[in-house]
C-alpha cells in the first residue's frame, strides 16, 4: 500500500462523483494485550486450525444482504439501489459472480455509513434536509450535468432512487463534520515539518512525478492465492470497461479508497520498488497489475505525468481552428480517400489563420474556432502533434468515412508560467488532512468493534 498526502477537506461533490457509494476500506482489528491462560496473547496471534470442521450448515457466501446495526435496519433494497448505481457506471458489464462480490462490499459500506451517521447523531450533529437537498442539487449539475429533477428520473430508470444518493450525502456530511469537531482540532503540524517538505520538493525540481490510481488488496501467506485470483478478476473487469474509481471505492484497502484510489502526484522514489519498476514503464491511461508487494497486491492506473516545479507544456492555452469536410452519404472508401487528399493539399497551402476561412469555404469545408483550449484537454493522440505546431500550421488530416476528414490549425498559444509549487499553507493543510484521515480510519475501526450487528 502506498502512503501519499491526500486532501481531507474533500467536497461531497467529489466523493459521490458518478453516484458511487463510499468505500468501506478494511482496517485490521487490533486487540488489546491480555494476560492469563486461555486469553489472547500480546502478539495478537489467533489459535486457528489448518483444516477447520464446521458444526451445522453455515455458508457465509449464501446470506441475504440485510443487517441490523445497533437497532437500525439496512435492507436488501438499500443494497440493490446502491448496486444499481455501480452497475450503471460500468455500463452493466458486470458478471453475476462480480455482482455478488459487490453486494457484499456494498453491505459493508452501508454498515459503516450507518455507524457514522449514528455517531454523529450521538454527538448532537444534525444534518438538515435543506443542506442535503442543496448538496444533491449541486451533485446533479456538477457530476451528472442534470437538474435535480432529471437526476431523480435517471436514478429511478437505472433501478436506484434519489433517497439512496441523499442518504449517502447525509452520511458523508455528518462524518466530515464529526471529524472536524472531534479529530481535526487535535492535529498539529509544526512549521519545521512543513519547511522540510518544501525543501524536499525544491530538491526534486525537474524530476518526473506520476499521478497514479491504486487498488490495494491486502494478503497474507494463507490467503495469498485467493486474493491474487480476486485481483485478476478485478483487472479483467477494468479492461472490459469497468470504472477504476468505482472498483477502488469498493475493493481497495488503502486509505485512498474514498477518493477512488487517487494517490495524487508522487515520485517513483516514494513507491515500493516493485511498483516503481512497473510505473516507470506505463503510459498515460494504461493499467498494470496485479503487482505483488509486501502485504498484498496492487493494481495501478497511470492518470498523468509531470515534472516537479516545472511548467508543463500541456497547460498551454491554445487558440485553434477546426476545419472539417464531411463525406456525402454513400461515399465509397476510394472516393473518400481522393476527397481527403484534395482537402489535405488545400489545407497545407493555406497561409495562416487569416486565410483559413476562405480556403475552407472554397472546398465546402466548415470552420469552428475555439480560443481557450488547454493542451492537456485534447485527445492524447493529438496533444503532441498540436503542441509542436507553429502558428498557422495544421495537423495531418484525421477522421473516418462516417465522420469525414478534419485538421486543427494553431492560431495562437499562451505558454504556462513556471510552476512555483504549493504554498506553505497548502502543504500544511495537506499534511494535516493526511493525519486526520488516519485518525478517521482508527475512529471507524473502533465504531465497528463496539457495534452490535445482526445479520438476517
Amino acid at each position: 500500500m502506498i502512503q501519499a498526502y491526500r486532501p481531507f477537506r474533500k467536497s461531497v461533490t467529489s466523493l459521490v462523483a458518478l453516484g458511487l457509494v463510499l468505500s468501506g476500506a478494511s482496517v485490521r482489528a487490533q486487540s488489546d494485550p491480555m494476560a492469563g491462560a486461555g486469553e489472547q496473547s500480546t502478539s495478537g496471534q489467533l489459535n486457528l486450525p489448518a483444516n477447520p470442521e464446521f458444526f451445522g450448515k453455515n455458508d457465509p457466501n449464501n446470506r441475504r444482504a440485510t443487517a441490523i446495526v445497533n437497532g437500525e435496519i439496512v435492507t436488501g433494497t438499500d443494497v440493490d439501489q446502491r448496486l444499481a448505481l455501480i452497475l450503471a457506471a460500468n455500463g452493466n458489464k458486470v458478471s453475476p459472480e462480480e455482482r455478488e462480490r459487490l453486494r457484499l462490499q456494498i453491505l459493508r459500506n452501508l454498515i459503516d455509513e450507518t455507524l457514522q451517521i449514528q455517531e454523529a447523531k450521538a454527538a448532537k450533529i444534525d444534518i438538515g434536509d435543506d443542506e442535503v437537498d442543496e448538496t444533491y442539487a449541486r451533485v446533479s449539475q456538477q457530476n451528472f450535468q442534470k437538474s435535480a429533477t432529471a437526476l431523480a428520473k435517471y436514478l429511478i430508470s437505472v433501478g436506484s432512487a434519489p433517497a439512496s444518493l441523499k442518504r449517502q450525502i447525509k452520511g458523508e456530511l455528518a462524518w466530515q463534520r464529526l471529524l472536524r469537531r472531534n479529530v481535526q482540532p487535535y492535529i498539529n503540524i509544526s512549521a519545521g515539518e512543513v519547511q522540510e517538505m518544501m525543501a524536499r520538493l525544491k530538491a526534486a525540481k525537474g524530476t518526473e512525478e506520476y499521478r497514479l490510481g491504486e487498488i490495494f488488496l491486502s494478503a497474507n501467506d494463507e490467503n495469498k492465492a485467493q486474493v491474487a485470483e480476486n485481483a485478476k478478476k478485478i483487472v479483467e473487469q477494468l479492461k472490459q470497461g469497468g470504472s477504476f474509481v468505482a472498483y477502488a471505492r469498493q475493493y481497495s484497502q488503502a486509505s485512498t479508497a474514498a477518493v477512488g484510489g487517487d494517490l495524487g502526484f508522487i515520485r517513483l522514489a516514494q513507491l515500493p520498488a516493485e511498483l516503481s519498476t512497473v510505473a516507470q514503464q506505463m503510459n498515460t491511461g494504461t493499467l498494470a497489475g496485479p503487482v505483488p508487494i509486501p502485504g498484498g497486491f496492487s493494481i495501478l492506473y497511470l492518470i498523468d505525468k509531470r515534472q516537479v516545479l516545472t511548467a508543463d507544456p500541456r497547460d498551454a492555452v491554445l487558440s485553434l481552428k477546426q476545419i472539417s469536410l464531411d463525406f456525402p452519404k454513400g461515399t465509397t472508401k476510394d472516393d473518400a480517400q481522393k476527397r481527403a487528399s484534395i482537402f489535405a493539399k488545400t489545407m497545407s497551402e493555406v497561409k495562416g489563420c487569416g486565410a483559413a476561412d476562405d480556403a475552407a469555404h472554397g472546398i465546402g469545408a466548415a470552420v469552428v474556432e475555439n480560443d481557450n483550449v488547454k493542451g492537456r484537454d485534447l485527445p492524447t493522440g493529438l496533444q503532441d502533434l498540436v503542441l509542436k505546431l507553429s502558428v498557422g500550421q495544421v495537423t495531418p488530416p484525421f477522421g473516418s468515412l462516417d465522420e469525414g476528414v478534419r485538421v486543427l490549425m494553431l492560431c495562437g498559444r499562451d505558454d504556462p508560467q513556471v510552476a512555483e509549487g504549493p504554498s506553505f499553507e497548502q502543504i500544511q493543510t495537506q499534511m494535516e488532512d493526511d493525519r486526520v484521515n488516519k485518525r478517521a480510519q482508527a475512529y471507524l475501526r473502533d465504531l465497528r468493534r463496539d457495534a452490535i450487528i445482526e445479520y438476517n
